[in-house]
């Protein structure tokens, strides 16, 4: 048993002060410290620095590992040159990308405090990086293949793929999971295949969707930028599905949805009305031209959302505080020290329940996964301490998965 006493705890939105936390692999207690102490007489004390808060690990909650090596090889500003841009240097990005880079990213990751990731894998040649790394993964197995004439050999690897996550050892703490590349590259058929496994196995589910205005026009019109792309890349001009097909394929399991920039408000209600969740990557969309989610849509339908970095093919780090301060600049209208908030709420409480886990809040019976964040001095106001946390953060001052230290 480990007690551990800091200046503030993060515990329902709120800045808490005068309590402890009693953990092994859970919290076991939060209490007053001596209230603990005396519970606890045989355990180890651990006291924060001052003027230390302590948050639930924070979960990104879709990240592409697999395109790590990517630094100036992909076109940034406008969608479409980008997916040009990927796959002109894809085979040459993916050899670059070992182990041991992917590695040094997950440890990117640890040191911004982030406990857990969705590792969102095309190909499965990042399983070995997601089993030796401390963090829990989600691994959301991509299934990929619009064309129906190879649809079965694609749909076969992607179930050899999901068979490998599966036979993870426990103490790797990886969560099998299924990711829908997005509507236009995913036939109808296997797609269904692939939400019936899900919701089988009550494996989390994950999909890009409506990202930029190129998918939109694609998919309602069958014209536009991705009408040239199809037809240079794999001969159609056809799409194989829409909007409104796609979205009820998952009318029975819920889904976490990333991006949705390009979604309009029936979209977006219909998602809160089958209980679906979405991802937002702040930089990623501003990278790639794709325009700005608006989160006070989501929030007058009280759509949960998550914060996520995406990957290195359209991000300039997988810290998790970079991505914070982009949201503050990126949604500029947004009152900053709420906005502060609902970021941290994000990606902790609500992204732990869009992936299904046992973590994200400082509570009885939940997994311990903290991160430790030193201010510069102690606030003057706490009802700022989330802003301020944003702002002066670049790294946790110390990281706990499942009661052990890694940071």
């Amino acid at each position: 048993m480990k007690i551990i006493i800091a200046d503030y705890l993060y515990i329902d939105g709120n800045f808490v002060e005068n309590l402890a936390i009693a953990f092994e692999s859970r919290i076991e207690a939060v209490d007053l410290p001596e209230n603990l102490i005396a519970r606890y007489p045989e355990a180890e004390l651990i006291r924060a620095k001052p003027y230390t808060v302590i948050y639930p690990g924070f979960i990104n909650t879709h990240v592409h590992l697999e395109f790590s090596a990517n630094r100036t090889s992909l076109k940034y500003g406008d969608f479409m040159p980008w997916l040009d841009s990927v796959i002109e240097h894809r085979d040459d990005l993916l050899q670059a990308c070992d182990n041991e880079m992917m590695s040094q990213e997950c440890n990117q990751m640890l040191r911004s405090g982030i406990t857990c990731f969705g590792a969102i894998s095309s190909f499965g040649t990042e399983l070995e990086v997601c089993e030796n790394t401390p963090q829990r993964v989600v691994f959301f197995n991509e299934l990929i293949g619009s064309n129906a004439q190879y649809a079965d050999m694609l749909y076969n690897d992607f179930l050899e793929r999901v068979k490998a996550s599966q036979s993870c050892d426990n103490q790797s703490r990886i969560t099998p999971g299924i990711a829908i590349h997005s509507p236009y590259s995913v036939h109808p058929v296997i797609l269904q295949r692939a939400v019936t496994l899900a919701k089988q196995h009550a494996m989390p589910l994950t999909t890009h969707f409506l990202e930029s205005q190129a998918e939109r026009e694609w998919l309602e019109k069958g014209s536009g930028e991705f009408k040239a792309f199809f037809e240079k890349f794999f001969n159609t001009s056809t799409p194989v599905t829409n909007i409104e097909e796609f979205l009820h394929a998952f009318d029975t399991y819920p889904a976490h949805f990333v991006h949705c920039v390009q979604a309009n408000e029936a979209e977006l209600a219909h998602l809160k009305a089958k209980g679906h969740t979405v991802a937002h990557c702040p930089r990623s969309n501003r990278y790639l031209g794709c325009g700005r989610l608006a989160l006070e849509s989501l929030e007058a339908l009280e759509l949960p959302y998550t914060v996520a970095t995406d990957g290195l093919s359209s991000n300039d780090s997988l810290n998790i505080f970079d991505e914070f301060r982009a949201a503050l600049m990126l949604h500029h209208k947004a009152p900053v020290d709420l906005l502060a908030r609902k970021l941290i709420k994000a990606s902790t409480e609500d992204a732990a329940k869009a992936l299904r886990l046992n973590n994200g809040s400082l509570k009885v019976g939940k997994d311990a996964d903290f991160a430790l964040v030193t201010l510069p001095e102690l606030p003057k106001r706490p009802e700022e301490i989330a802003l301020w946390t944003l702002l002066h953060t670049k790294e946790a001052d110390a990281v706990y998965i499942e009661g052990e230290q890694y940071v």
